[in-house]
Protein backbone atom coordinates (compact mmCIF):
# COMPACT_ATOMS: atom_id res chain seq x y z
CA UNK A 1 0.00 0.00 0.00
CA UNK A 2 2.66 2.33 0.75
CA UNK A 3 4.52 1.59 -2.40
CA UNK A 4 1.51 2.69 -4.38
CA UNK A 5 1.05 5.63 -2.20
CA UNK A 6 4.22 6.57 -3.35
CA UNK A 7 4.12 5.25 -6.70
CA UNK A 8 1.09 8.08 -7.07
CA UNK A 9 2.19 10.92 -5.22
CA UNK A 10 5.33 10.67 -8.06
CA UNK A 11 2.90 10.54 -10.78
CA UNK A 12 1.09 13.80 -9.35
CA UNK A 13 4.37 15.54 -9.02
CA UNK A 14 5.20 14.84 -13.09
CA UNK A 15 1.63 15.67 -13.62
CA UNK A 16 2.03 19.02 -12.36
CA UNK A 17 5.37 19.59 -13.89
CA UNK A 18 5.18 18.51 -16.89
CA UNK A 19 1.09 19.09 -17.72
CA UNK A 20 -0.08 22.35 -15.84
CA UNK A 21 2.98 24.34 -14.47
CA UNK A 22 4.64 24.10 -18.24
CA UNK A 23 1.22 25.84 -19.61
CA UNK A 24 0.60 28.57 -17.39
CA UNK A 25 -1.06 27.32 -14.48
CA UNK A 26 0.54 29.58 -11.53
CA UNK A 27 -2.39 29.52 -8.67
CA UNK A 28 -0.37 27.97 -5.73
CA UNK A 29 -3.80 26.69 -4.56
CA UNK A 30 -4.64 25.21 -7.80
CA UNK A 31 -1.07 23.20 -7.45
CA UNK A 32 -1.50 22.39 -4.08
CA UNK A 33 -4.61 20.96 -4.40
CA UNK A 34 -3.96 19.24 -7.71
CA UNK A 35 -0.61 17.23 -5.75
CA UNK A 36 -2.69 16.28 -2.86
CA UNK A 37 -6.07 14.85 -4.78
CA UNK A 38 -5.68 11.11 -5.54
CA UNK A 39 -7.38 11.13 -9.27
CA UNK A 40 -6.61 7.77 -9.43
CA UNK A 41 -9.44 6.60 -7.24
CA UNK A 42 -11.63 8.54 -9.28
CA UNK A 43 -11.38 5.98 -11.87
CA UNK A 44 -12.02 2.21 -12.65
CA UNK A 45 -9.02 0.62 -10.76
CA UNK A 46 -8.34 -0.71 -14.35
CA UNK A 47 -7.61 2.53 -15.39
CA UNK A 48 -5.77 3.85 -12.14
CA UNK A 49 -2.36 3.79 -13.72
CA UNK A 50 -3.55 5.93 -16.68
CA UNK A 51 -5.10 8.24 -14.09
CA UNK A 52 -2.36 11.06 -14.64
CA UNK A 53 -1.76 11.21 -18.09
CA UNK A 54 -2.86 13.69 -20.22
CA UNK A 55 -5.91 13.18 -21.61
CA UNK A 56 -9.82 12.30 -20.11
CA UNK A 57 -10.77 8.96 -19.50
CA UNK A 58 -14.19 6.66 -19.60
CA UNK A 59 -15.90 6.99 -15.48
CA UNK A 60 -18.87 5.23 -17.76
CA UNK A 61 -22.38 6.10 -18.74
CA UNK A 62 -21.04 7.81 -21.73
CA UNK A 63 -19.21 10.64 -19.42
CA UNK A 64 -15.78 11.19 -18.78
CA UNK A 65 -12.91 12.77 -16.21
CA UNK A 66 -11.62 15.75 -17.70
CA UNK A 67 -7.67 15.58 -18.54
CA UNK A 68 -6.15 17.33 -15.84
CA UNK A 69 -4.85 20.30 -17.46
CA UNK A 70 -8.55 20.86 -18.44
CA UNK A 71 -9.43 21.28 -14.57
CA UNK A 72 -6.56 23.03 -13.79
CA UNK A 73 -7.10 26.03 -16.09
CA UNK A 74 -11.36 25.87 -15.17
CA UNK A 75 -10.00 25.97 -11.22
CA UNK A 76 -7.92 28.76 -11.62
CA UNK A 77 -9.84 30.71 -13.69
CA UNK A 78 -12.73 30.64 -11.08
CA UNK A 79 -10.03 32.90 -9.06
CA UNK A 80 -10.79 31.16 -5.66
CA UNK A 81 -10.88 32.36 -2.00
CA UNK A 82 -11.14 30.13 0.87
CA UNK A 83 -14.57 31.62 2.27
CA UNK A 84 -16.17 31.12 -1.41
CA UNK A 85 -19.05 28.66 -2.25
CA UNK A 86 -19.13 27.04 -4.86
CA UNK A 87 -21.82 25.47 -7.35
CA UNK A 88 -20.39 22.39 -10.08
CA UNK A 89 -22.49 21.36 -12.34
CA UNK A 90 -21.93 17.65 -13.58
CA UNK A 91 -20.40 16.20 -10.40
CA UNK A 92 -19.19 13.10 -12.54
CA UNK A 93 -16.44 11.29 -10.95
CA UNK A 94 -16.05 13.59 -8.21
CA UNK A 95 -12.27 14.66 -9.14
CA UNK A 96 -13.27 18.43 -9.98
CA UNK A 97 -15.56 18.37 -6.84
CA UNK A 98 -12.52 17.06 -4.65
CA UNK A 99 -10.17 19.62 -5.76
CA UNK A 100 -12.54 22.72 -5.44
CA UNK A 101 -13.09 21.66 -2.27
CA UNK A 102 -9.51 21.42 -1.12
CA UNK A 103 -9.57 24.91 -2.06
CA UNK A 104 -12.84 26.77 -0.74
CA UNK A 105 -15.43 26.63 1.90
CA UNK A 106 -18.09 24.67 0.51
CA UNK A 107 -18.82 23.25 -2.93
CA UNK A 108 -22.58 22.28 -4.20
CA UNK A 109 -22.02 19.75 -6.80
CA UNK A 110 -25.15 18.11 -9.31
CA UNK A 111 -24.97 15.08 -11.00
CA UNK A 112 -28.69 13.79 -12.99
CA UNK A 113 -26.92 10.30 -13.46
CA UNK A 114 -27.72 8.47 -10.53
CA UNK A 115 -25.60 5.94 -11.00
CA UNK A 116 -22.62 8.58 -10.96
CA UNK A 117 -24.21 10.51 -8.04
CA UNK A 118 -24.18 7.37 -5.65
CA UNK A 119 -21.17 6.12 -6.34
CA UNK A 120 -19.34 9.44 -6.00
CA UNK A 121 -21.40 10.08 -2.79
CA UNK A 122 -19.81 7.21 -1.22
CA UNK A 123 -16.10 8.17 -2.42
CA UNK A 124 -16.42 12.09 -0.96
CA UNK A 125 -17.63 10.09 2.49
CA UNK A 126 -14.68 7.51 2.04
CA UNK A 127 -11.90 10.07 1.25
CA UNK A 128 -13.51 12.71 3.96
CA UNK A 129 -14.27 15.73 1.64
CA UNK A 130 -17.32 16.67 4.36
CA UNK A 131 -17.66 20.40 2.83
CA UNK A 132 -18.59 18.73 -0.53
CA UNK A 133 -22.58 18.52 -0.97
CA UNK A 134 -24.43 16.47 -3.17
CA UNK A 135 -27.28 16.66 -5.18
CA UNK A 136 -29.52 14.25 -7.90
CA UNK A 137 -31.48 16.55 -10.09
CA UNK A 138 -30.69 18.66 -13.50
CA UNK A 139 -28.12 20.52 -12.85
CA UNK A 140 -28.88 23.35 -15.75
CA UNK A 141 -31.69 24.61 -13.58
CA UNK A 142 -29.16 25.03 -10.41
CA UNK A 143 -29.49 25.05 -6.80
CA UNK A 144 -31.65 27.92 -6.06
CA UNK A 145 -32.18 27.80 -2.33
CA UNK A 146 -28.57 27.52 -2.02
CA UNK A 147 -27.61 30.41 -3.98
CA UNK A 148 -25.97 32.68 -4.45
CA UNK A 149 -22.96 31.70 -4.87
CA UNK A 150 -19.53 33.18 -5.48
CA UNK A 151 -18.30 31.22 -8.39
CA UNK A 152 -20.32 28.06 -10.68
CA UNK A 153 -18.24 25.83 -12.97
CA UNK A 154 -20.23 23.56 -15.85
CA UNK A 155 -18.39 20.34 -16.33
CA UNK A 156 -20.38 19.73 -19.73
CA UNK A 157 -20.99 21.29 -22.82
CA UNK A 158 -23.88 24.01 -22.83
CA UNK A 159 -25.52 24.71 -25.78
CA UNK A 160 -24.97 28.42 -27.21
CA UNK A 161 -27.23 29.95 -25.22
CA UNK A 162 -25.62 29.70 -21.31
CA UNK A 163 -28.48 28.74 -18.68
CA UNK A 164 -30.40 31.37 -17.58
CA UNK A 165 -31.35 29.78 -14.08
CA UNK A 166 -27.22 29.53 -13.63
CA UNK A 167 -26.55 33.14 -14.58
CA UNK A 168 -29.28 34.30 -11.93
CA UNK A 169 -27.93 32.20 -9.06
CA UNK A 170 -24.24 33.59 -9.56
CA UNK A 171 -23.74 36.51 -6.91
CA UNK A 172 -22.74 40.09 -8.06
CA UNK A 173 -19.02 39.78 -8.43
CA UNK A 174 -19.34 36.05 -8.86
CA UNK A 175 -17.48 33.86 -11.99
CA UNK A 176 -18.85 31.76 -14.10
CA UNK A 177 -16.54 29.03 -16.27
CA UNK A 178 -18.72 27.11 -18.46
CA UNK A 179 -18.23 25.10 -22.37
CA UNK A 180 -20.39 26.82 -24.91
CA UNK A 181 -21.15 25.76 -28.07
CA UNK A 182 -22.58 22.60 -30.26
CA UNK A 183 -22.47 19.31 -29.88
CA UNK A 184 -19.13 18.13 -31.40
CA UNK A 185 -16.78 21.59 -29.76
CA UNK A 186 -17.07 24.97 -27.68
CA UNK A 187 -15.58 27.82 -26.38
CA UNK A 188 -14.43 27.29 -22.65
CA UNK A 189 -16.44 30.24 -21.27
CA UNK A 190 -15.78 33.01 -18.41
CA UNK A 191 -18.54 35.14 -17.14
CA UNK A 192 -18.05 37.96 -14.40
CA UNK A 193 -20.84 39.39 -13.07
CA UNK A 194 -21.10 43.06 -11.21
CA UNK A 195 -24.00 45.59 -10.59
CA UNK A 196 -23.48 46.51 -14.83
CA UNK A 197 -24.50 42.95 -15.78
CA UNK A 198 -22.83 39.91 -16.71
CA UNK A 199 -19.05 40.04 -18.82
CA UNK A 200 -17.99 37.45 -20.84
CA UNK A 201 -14.25 36.16 -22.75
CA UNK A 202 -13.47 33.38 -24.30
CA UNK A 203 -10.65 30.94 -22.69
CA UNK A 204 -10.20 28.81 -25.64
CA UNK A 205 -11.60 25.95 -27.44
CA UNK A 206 -12.67 22.78 -25.97
CA UNK A 207 -14.65 19.77 -26.02
CA UNK A 208 -16.77 17.98 -23.32
CA UNK A 209 -19.86 16.06 -23.40
CA UNK A 210 -23.39 17.00 -23.59
CA UNK A 211 -25.17 19.68 -21.09
CA UNK A 212 -28.41 17.64 -20.43
CA UNK A 213 -31.62 19.20 -19.18
CA UNK A 214 -34.48 21.65 -19.45
CA UNK A 215 -31.96 24.51 -20.01
CA UNK A 216 -29.10 22.08 -22.13
CA UNK A 217 -29.30 19.33 -24.81
CA UNK A 218 -32.01 16.87 -24.62
CA UNK A 219 -31.09 13.65 -23.65
CA UNK A 220 -32.25 11.39 -26.58
CA UNK A 221 -31.94 8.51 -24.40
CA UNK A 222 -35.26 9.42 -22.26
CA UNK A 223 -32.88 9.24 -18.62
Amino acid sequence: MKKDALKYERLREVMIKKQIESRGIKDPKVLAAMGKVPRHLFVNEALADQAYGDFPLPIGEQQTISQPYIVAEMTQSLQLTEEDRVLEIGTGSGYQAAILSEIVFRVYTVERIRSLYVKTRQLFDKLRYFNIVTRYSDGTTGWSDQSPFDAIIVTAGATEEIPAPLISQLAVGGRMVIPAGNQFSQDLIKLYKDEKGIHQTSLGGCRFVKLVGEHGWKDIRGT
